[in-house]
């Protein structure tokens, strides 16, 4: 309308002048024509701009030249901003459950390639929280995520905090400087359950305790020696004596709850006289001298390791005369030492859930993708289990799991001594707290009626990139902050969906597409899309990828999950 104004004043005005030049009235001598300014002319409007066209979407698509390399992925592609498809090398039914884990968590392609593949203390996510301040030793501090597509946090500042004893984390929670807190002791238990003030939830016993041994170190090179220990270490009086209630004696290396994971035979019964036959025929009758590592870091599956370390060295003194000197390791080189196999004695670590399935366990620890920390692979545990991880359906599956449980108990990579019984406590004013039976407590569903939450749990995040962290204590930490395409349900185990709205698979279970959720923004306002996907997972898959960084480079979870990387170099 204002366009229109100007044009219908504009032919007035050279109207006006046409009549003039044709004779209209002069003005009377005796007045001075007053000068007039010539009209200043009006800007005409700016014509309608056209839409910036958006830049075209270059697709991006990663491909092993074939499947000979020895892992599952075949290809991962962006087939269109909003779509990544997945193709592999053989049927996976669990494939849900592992790209679900938050190791497999999005990051900006472009954030990666500003750190150089090592976002460790910045990560940039699309969770509910993003990283405000972290205070190396003292705190964690997190800040609610305005942009977040889904459910926004009820708390606007969330605080991580850590204390490696359990009885000064109850102190903190009875005093109330901390809304709730991770692992209590087993004798914490019956205190905080005879208190009103505080609520406790146990956590299912997904976990598994184990002693540990790096077969290419002498004498645990020697199977006998492995079976003599297996069979000398009173594994029950250890789960009496310090362990809490809902834990028990492992019979096998995975917890019963997973299907297939106590199929086959028992582990071996306490008999150490037979242990002592054993490492006689080993060459080891007088016994040996050796060393036992661990980590001072209480978890779910060894709620007090000092002591069960000291239990174990009396043991195998007591028993077979195996003199063993214990060496406590900070936690990052601990782990760090572990994967590598560079532990020259025994350990002790354990494992816990990070979705229900053999999967998770077996494979992880024993199959073809499975790190250094016991030393040379057994290959017929690794033919096995690959077999059994291509089946969809659990009863197809067992025979091969009571094979590959026999398997480990034959070859006795480690011993499997508990699945530790543990829970969480908070104020029980807390709305919505809960304990995941995979430790991924996920905060932005609680609330105290405040502003600010706080939790402490056992260690310090080593760091906060964990597609290259195995400890609880990152991984919780991270899934604050960062997503994957599917996640686990609050408190559960069920799959559902997170960065990608929805997924599909075709008939061998080879091909999986997920379909994008749009409109979602990283922490930094970028625009989320399917190469961001793409990069975050190619650089652990492909172990020359100029962003194959991280903090060790090791990327575990990838190699354990999805078989060997891509371009490994040769051992």
């Amino acid at each position: 309308m204002k366009r229109n104004f100007f044009v219908l004043l504009s032919v007035f005005v050279l109207a006006s002048m046409l009549l003039a030049a044709c004779g209209a009235p002069a003005a009377p001598a005796t007045e001075v024509a007053e000068p007039v300014a010539p009209a200043a002319e009006e800007p005409a409007a700016p014509a309608a701009e056209e839409p910036a066209a958006m830049p075209e979407f270059v697709a991006d698509k990663y491909e092993a030249p074939d499947c000979e390399y020895g892992g599952i992925i075949k290809s991962i592609e962006a087939v269109d901003a909003y779509t990544v498809k997945f193709t592999l090398c053989a049927a996976d039914p669990a494939f849900p459950s592992k790209i679900a884990f938050s190791s497999f968590a999005v990051q900006p392609k472009e954030h990666l390639e500003a750190t150089g593949g090592s976002p460790l203390e910045n990560p940039v996510g699309t969770g509910p929280y993003q990283v405000a301040e972290w205070k190396r030793g003292e705190e964690l501090i997190f800040k609610a995520y305005d942009g977040y597509w889904g459910e926004k946090a009820k708390a606007t500042t969330l605080v991580f905090r850590w204390q490696s004893e359990a009885a000064a984390r109850l102190l903190e929670l009875q005093s109330g400087t901390v809304d709730g807190i991770d692992n209590p002791g087993p004798d914490d238990f019956a205190v905080i359950e005879g208190d009103a003030n505080l609520a406790l939830i146990n956590r299912p016993a997904l976990n598994v305790f184990y002693v540990g041994f790096t077969n290419t170190f002498a004498p645990f090179d020697n199977e006998l020696v492995r079976q003599a220990i297996a069979m000398s270490i009173d594994r029950s009086r250890i789960v009496d004596n310090f362990y809490p209630a809902g834990s028990e004696v492992a019979s096998h290396f995975s917890p019963c709850a997973i299907p297939g994971a106590c199929e086959g035979e028992d582990w071996y019964a306490f008999d150490p006289a037979k242990g002592k036959e054993l490492l006689a025929e080993a060459g080891f009758a007088d016994g040996f001298a050796t060393k036992l590592f661990y980590r001072d870091v209480v978890r779910g599956y060894l709620p007090q390791p000092g002591v069960v370390a000291q239990d174990i060295q009396a043991q195998l003194k007591e028993n077979l005369n195996i003199d063993v000197t214990i060496e406590v390791q900070e936690s990052g080189t601990f782990l760090d030492n572990a994967d590598s196999g560079a532990l020259d004695g025994m350990y002790l670590l354990g494992w816990g859930a990070d979705y229900p399935d053999m999967t998770n366990f077996v494979d992880y620890h024993f199959g073809a993708g499975s790190s250094k920390q016991f030393g040379n692979k057994f290959d017929d545990i690794v033919v096995t289990l690959k077999d059994a991880a291509s089946l969809a359906m659990d009863s197809d599956r067992a025979p091969l799991y009571a094979k590959a449980n026999d398997l480990i108990k034959q070859h006795v990579p480690m011993i499997p001594v508990a699945h530790g019984g543990s829970a969480v406590a908070f104020k029980a004013t807390v709305e919505d707290g809960h304990a995941s039976p995979l430790g991924n407590e996920y905060f932005a569903v609680m609330g105290n009626g405040g502003d600010t939450f706080v939790w402490m749990q056992n260690a310090e995040p080593i760091s906060l990139y964990c597609a290259d962290e195995t400890d609880g204590e990152s991984l919780r930490a991270c899934e604050q902050v960062t997503e994957s395409l599917l996640r686990y349900e609050v408190g559960g185990t069920a799959v559902e969906p997170a960065l990608a709205e929805s997924y599909e698979a075709n008939t061998d279970l080879t091909e999986w597409t997920f379909q994008l959720r749009q409109g979602v923004t990283f922490h930094d306002g970028s625009a989320f899309d399917a190469n961001d996907v793409v990069a975050s997972l190619v650089l652990q898959w492909d172990a020359t990828h100029p962003l194959h960084k991280g903090n060790t480079g090791a990327f575990s979870y990838w190699s354990g999950l999805f078989g060997p990387f891509l371009n490994a170099p040769a051992e």
